[in-house]
């Protein structure tokens, strides 16, 4: 999340009661999760795990729980509780009023048709000659280019599936980011795609999805996918361009998946993958899984 207006250490120290290390004047420009952070950005980081590959990371200021070095030319925040001061950064300079609120200022192209029974939050920014279908549910801050059919039902802009087991209860990571549709993109009956937590989920340009489909928070889907049916993807994957998904894929977080690549019906993916068609469980080279079936059975 970008701010409308830089801020500095000191500002963003004084909003969450942080200590912190660095020039008071240091400039601040949003928040982000670590695998879409840049310089000038805010990360946070909770667990000694991930300490290195925090202060490592592109962020120049990291909100953290423990006072450590401070890496050259950056800046830390210190906070006995990170994950609830990124929440109060994040809500202080952004609002998602998840419809509570009717504020709108919505923009719609020439040509776009949008049925009278779908429902659309604020700042919602929608291109020429896009189709909206019955139903359909736009939250606030999504942007959707030229060209684009919405089928029934679908959902965009839904909260990220994102939590802490905090003092015996589930605390939400607050979603502050939203979904950007590009061109030319075609989405089915009863899809639902979350919005960024701090940064933008993507489907790229041309791209066409299925029914019954599931995309989770700041996942990218490049240019000229084709996704089937009953496929769920978890949050920050990224799909390269021309990716082809069969139905009933399921995709563990973080994974990167090349340009070109097949995953055929029902395979898991839990690792990146290089170019190539996939099958299984635990994803494998489709020629590789079945000549592993033929030695099984003839082992029968």
């Amino acid at each position: 999340m970008t701010f409308n207006q830089p801020q500095t250490l000191r500002s963003i120290a004084e909003i969450i009661g942080a200590k912190m290390i660095g020039d008071e004047d240091f400039p601040v420009f949003g928040t982000n999760e670590i695998h879409r952070v840049k310089a000038g950005e805010i990360v946070f980081v909770n667990h000694p795990k991930y300490y290195e590959k925090a202060l490592n990371s592109a962020a120049t200021i990291i909100l953290i729980d423990k006072e450590v070095d401070c890496p050259p030319g950056k800046a830390l925040l210190i906070s006995d509780d990170p994950f609830r001061d990124f929440n109060k950064i994040n809500t202080h300079f952004k609002r998602i009023f998840n419809f509570t609120k009717e504020l709108h200022d919505i923009e719609v192209g020439d040509g776009t048709h949008i049925h009278p029974s779908a429902v659309i939050g604020n700042e919602v920014q929608i291109g020429k000659n896009c189709l909206i279908f019955p139903n359909v549910v736009i939250g606030d801050g999504t942007i959707i280019g030229d060209n684009v059919t919405i089928q029934s039902g679908t959902v965009l802009g839904g909260d990220a599936f994102y939590y802490r087991k905090h003092n015996g209860e589930f605390d939400r990571l607050i979603s502050v980011g939203n979904v950007i549709i590009q061109n030319r993109v075609e989405i089915g009956n009863n899809c639902t795609i979350d919005r960024g937590v701090t940064d933008s989920t993507i489907i790229g340009e041309g791209s066409v999805l299925d029914n019954q489909i599931q995309i989770g928070h700041d996942t990218v889907i490049g240019k000229r996918c084709m996704i089937a049916s009953l496929t769920g993807i978890a949050g920050c994957c990224i799909l390269e361009d021309e990716v082809t998904v069969w139905g009933q894929v399921g995709m563990a977080s973080g994974v990167r998946v090349a340009s070109g690549t097949v995953l055929l019906g029902k395979t898991g993916v839990n690792k990146d993958l290089k170019k190539g068609t996939y099958f299984g469980p635990l994803a494998e080279e489709f020629k590789d899984y079945l000549k592993k079936e033929i030695k099984l059975k003839n082992l029968q």
